[in-house]
């Protein structure tokens, strides 16, 4: 089992691996501009810079600014007002000429210091006009580059994979008092684990909200999406929720314990460190510099949803399916059995996306169910069709396997001597032959179930259904190279354990196979 599980982590760095020098190096980079409307502003040498702080952004590259280099080299010296310096104003201008900006010092400094750092040095001379005048956006700059190998990008990618909040995540020195304890939430009425010092202020609490205990300070990080969410965290973009913010009568964290209430959607979990300093209304408010909120928000999120339609057909399929391939069987070649053989010759033969459309139809017309989610009075409605969607196409692979696994045992040596025993048909079944032929679906259960979290493609799609199985496929046309990668890992994460859950579950229900070497021959 370990084995398996160590090949399973190399199999994912492997897949992850492959993916990123797919959409990072035979994918030309310029294509992430192409529904970029900041991009079309910008002209001449200021829209080469904004393309190199993109890729460096998307992780194409690192890049510095010889600006950001001035500035690390003036302000620790003079402080926040250092682009008065005459000095500084000497050697930011510079590098405006193109005919001397080689001989200033700080130029050379920055050339040198980067060299050695492996980055290649580019100059971009000021894009001038025939009269001799730089043109808009046609400023001068020199940059340093250096481009990410593929390795170095998987590396940083797992190395900063899962990341814990501490006490020392904030750098402001003017904080001194560093905790990690367990208070009473005046939110909730329960205890929960606050911090100062970390990003978040609550670290655990509860809110009555699924799955109600809740964490700030382990933080799967899977990357920033910079195209379909902009500068949005990935992982909260799949668990935020979908629908509209939700008031309620609540009190600012300095308020609380007077008589001064605010109709409001802040979500004071979510309080987060200001680096700022606090105005006059926020010392009013805040008794500490914890006062970036987010809001709350009703609905499920993208994950949610994606579960919820999938885990229910899932439900829905085994319930149909199983007893309908076990019917099948022991009718074989009767009418049931040419019914169900004829609806999973159907299932199988006609394309996805026609049936679901059939689906939609049926669903819209005879029992005016809601077609599109956003049109949906009642939203639970919505959920009808995708599910029976997702639900069908199971039921008719499951029959199919149960009615084959079923009659392979029913020509078993063990079923003849049950009936030598005496034994009823109807016992035979229930009791030796429906067990026996479930074992090789025990295996995909595992599967079933961690699939819904990645959703269903094409179902979401048509029903415009605000889950996760969209999610790659917007990534794609939209060149989010991030959220690409991201559901990469995700799905393949998903495989991996599936797979071992289902070989676990092999082990526990047939005898015959184990995974250690000590029993069964080591299968």
């Amino acid at each position: 089992m370990g084995r398996r599980i160590l090949f399973s982590v190399f199999s994912l760095i492997v897949v992850v691996a492959a993916v990123m020098l797919l959409v990072y190096s035979l994918i030309n980079r310029n294509v992430i501009f192409q529904q970029d409307d900041m991009w079309n502003k910008k002209n001449s040498n200021d829209r080469t810079i904004y393309e190199y702080t993109m890729y460096s952004k998307y992780g194409y590259l690192d890049y510095v600014d010889y600006s950001a280099f001035l500035k690390a080299k003036y302000e620790p010296v003079l402080g926040s007002d250092y682009t008065k310096d005459a000095g500084y104003k000497a050697d930011k201008d510079a590098i405006q000429d193109e005919n001397t900006y080689l001989e200033n010092a700080s130029v050379q400094e920055f050339s040198d210091l980067y060299e050695k750092k492996g980055y290649s040095i580019t100059y971009l001379t000021p894009d001038r006009s025939k009269s001799g005048k730089v043109k808009s956006g046609g400023n001068a700059y020199l940059i340093a580059i250096q481009e990410k190998s593929v390795f170095l990008r998987v590396w940083d990618y797992f190395t900063h994979l899962i990341s814990i909040e501490t006490t020392r995540d904030v750098t402001d020195p003017t904080l001194t008092e560093r905790y990690i304890r367990v208070e009473k939430d005046p939110y909730s009425g329960f205890y929960a684990l606050v911090g100062s010092g970390t990003t978040h202020k609550y670290l655990l609490y509860v809110d009555g909200r699924f799955p109600f205990l809740h964490q700030n300070f382990i933080h799967l990080n899977l990357g920033t999406s910079y195209t379909k969410y902009r500068g949005q965290e990935i992982t909260q973009v799949i668990n935020r929720p979908t629908g509209d913010q939700v008031k309620a009568q609540t009190q600012y964290p300095a308020q609380i314990g007077t008589d001064e209430y605010i109709d409001s959607a802040i979500d004071f979990h979510t309080l987060t460190y200001n680096y700022n300093p606090r105005t006059k209304t926020e010392m009013n408010q805040f008794p500490d510099q914890y006062t970036t909120h987010t809001y709350r928000f009703g609905g499920l999120s993208m994950l949610e949803n994606s579960f919820v339609a999938g885990i229910i057909a899932t439900i829905i399929a085994y319930l149909l399916g199983l007893p309908l391939g076990i019917a099948m069987a022991r009718h074989k070649e009767g009418l049931l059995d040419k019914i169900g053989n004829g609806y999973i010759i159907f299932i199988m033969a006609v394309p996805s996306l026609a049936y679901i459309f059939l689906f939609a139809t049926v669903g819209t017309t005879l029992f005016g169910l809601p077609y599109k989610f956003a049109n949906a009075e009642v939203k639970i409605f919505a959920y009808f069709l995708p599910i029976i969607s997702l639900a069908l196409p199971q039921v008719g692979s499951l029959m199919k396997w149960m009615r084959r696994y079923m009659i392979d045992q029913m020509n078993s040596d063990y079923v003849k001597f049950a009936r030598a025993e005496g034994l009823s048909e109807k016992e035979i079944f229930s009791k030796h032959i429906s067990r026996n032929a479930m074992i090789p679906l025990v295996h995909s259960i595992p599967g079933n179930i961690l699939g819904c979290l990645t959703g269903a493609i094409i179902t979401e799609r048509v029903y415009a259904m605000p889950g996760v199985g969209n999610l790659l496929t917007a990534a794609i046309n939209s060149h989010d190279n991030a959220v690409i990668v991201a559901c990469t890992m995700f799905y393949t994460s998903l495989s991996i354990i599936s797979i071992i859950l289902g070989d676990l579950l092999m082990a526990k229900f047939d005898p015959r196979i184990s995974l250690t070497a000590s029993k069964g021959g080591g299968r």
